[in-house]
């Protein structure tokens, strides 16, 4: 098969107004799961206390799925209108992570238009990979010790401005009286235990996964400055959620909805398109291998 450089070459015009194609019943379910796990955590948490540490680490990979979802309506690729994008994008995934939508796309569309170049607003996070074995320790440690988290709120506090983040109190006075509602107030906690402990930890393995094992990533050619990981149901639950892991086919169409990466990679998989590329992890455990120099 000649080598191709445009996953445009192996797909028809068809499967890519396909691909393209928003869903908004889709693009609410993916809330309503992100959400529905949120409390669920929160409530098995409160029935049974002894489940508080799955409880946090299930929290923990749904903030990361908050701000994935600001990510794709950013994009505006989850729901149909752009309305919708903004109002979800903003109300019910920016607001509870102190994000907000329009600074976020601004940055992020930088990072897209500059992959592979000195540029990339986001390639001080992976510029060093692969690092010894002790260096990546040494930064989970930091992670899981709340060193990161603590570092980061607080830069986020310093930046915090009425005006804009009433919202995000006004979150987290709903969160606390639903969790007394719930007969647990002292379970409000756990939505910081899993910011300061659990999220950095999440954040730094999804950045290592994209961008910190690709083969090249001074290459414009993005199966080679870019990663995708194929997970299992633990690691979508915990660490990839809303498909993030499908990076690469993200970076090749950021059109493409979240819930229609899977389907485009297995057609360029069955097509050869990533043939002689090592863009393609297989779960976590292997990005992790990947990340420590021989």
């Amino acid at each position: 098969m000649a080598r191709t450089t445009s996953f445009t070459d192996v797909l028809t015009r068809e499967e890519v107004a396909r691909l393209t194609r928003t869903s908004n019943a889709r693009a609410w379910w993916t809330v309503v799961v992100n959400w529905a796990l949120i409390a669920g955590a929160f409530a098995m948490a409160i029935r049974w206390p002894l489940t508080i540490p799955l409880a946090v680490l299930v929290i923990g990979g749904r903030q990361l799925g908050l701000g994935i979802l600001v990510h794709d309506c950013a994009h505006h690729a989850l729901f149909r209108t752009r309305r919708l994008n903004e109002q979800v994008g903003h109300w019910l995934a920016g607001v509870p992570m102190m994000t907000s939508l329009a600074k976020y796309r601004t940055y992020h569309l930088k990072h897209h238009r500059h992959a592979g170049t000195p540029d990339d607003p986001d390639i001080g996070f992976v510029r060093h990979y692969p690092v010894t074995r002790d260096s990546l320790r040494r930064k989970f440690a930091r992670d899981l010790t709340g060193r990161t988290g603590f570092r980061d709120q607080a830069q986020a506090l310093k930046r915090f401005d009425m005006a804009e983040h009433w919202p995000w109190l006004a979150f987290h006075a709903l969160l606390l009286g639903a969790c007394t509602l719930a007969g647990g107030w002292w379970a409000y906690a756990l939505w910081w235990v899993a910011l300061l402990f659990v999220y950095p930890a999440i954040v730094r393995l999804r950045q290592i996964g994209e961008h910190g094992v690709a083969s090249d990533r001074t290459s414009l050619d993005p199966r080679m400055n870019t990663s995708t990981t194929l997970v299992g149901w633990w690691e979508r639950l915990f660490i990839a959620p809303n498909h993030v892991s499908f990076h690469l086919e993200h970076h090749m169409a950021a059109g493409v909805p979240p819930y229609r990466l899977r389907e485009m990679h297995r057609l360029l998989a069955s097509r050869g398109f990533y043939d002689g590329h090592a863009c393609i992890a297989k779960g976590y455990a292997d990005v992790l291998r990947r990340a420590v120099a021989a």
